[in-house]
């Protein structure tokens, strides 16, 4: 996209899957990491067995009504779910200037938790960029790197 003052900017998102923060920056959150990933699926893998193994092997012993099977679906899917939609995001914004001025090359990076609000902070990057020519703002998580 093109900035105010002519410069063209790239700004893109991204899932990030680092390590979990530890010490002053570490939030008291399982989901970090690829550990996550397979910790929920193994837990995914363990629980989809004891919730729809139980009424197929009783099939004729036991009458399982169709809210159980509503019940096990949203049990199910609910933490990898949210899992999905808390997961740290990186935004980057960076433009490599243009000659003859002194507006050189420029590389802002930052991080927000969750999928719609990686999403507003990217209109607000856009719409900063259009409106005064820097992707940062008074209370943006993004800030700009050397």
């Amino acid at each position: 996209m093109t900035a105010n003052d002519g410069r063209t900017w790239e700004v893109s998102r991204r899932i990030d899957w680092s390590p979990p923060a530890v010490g002053d920056e570490f939030e008291h959150d399982v989901d970090g990491g690829r550990g996550a990933v397979v910790m929920v699926v193994c837990a995914l893998i363990v629980f989809s067995v004891a919730i729809v193994a139980w009424p197929l092997l009783a099939q004729s012993q036991v009458y399982v009504p169709a809210a159980y099977w509503v019940a096990a679906v949203v049990i199910l899917g609910f933490f990898p779910v949210r899992w999905w939609l808390r997961r740290p995001w990186k935004i980057v914004a960076e433009t490599d200037g243009h000659y003859g001025t002194d507006a050189g090359r420029e590389h802002w990076v930052g991080k927000v938790r969750g999928i719609s609000r990686a999403q507003e902070e990217m209109r607000v990057v856009v719409l900063s960029l259009r409106q005064r020519g820097t992707p940062g703002h008074a209370d943006s998580p993004l800030q700009p790197v050397n």
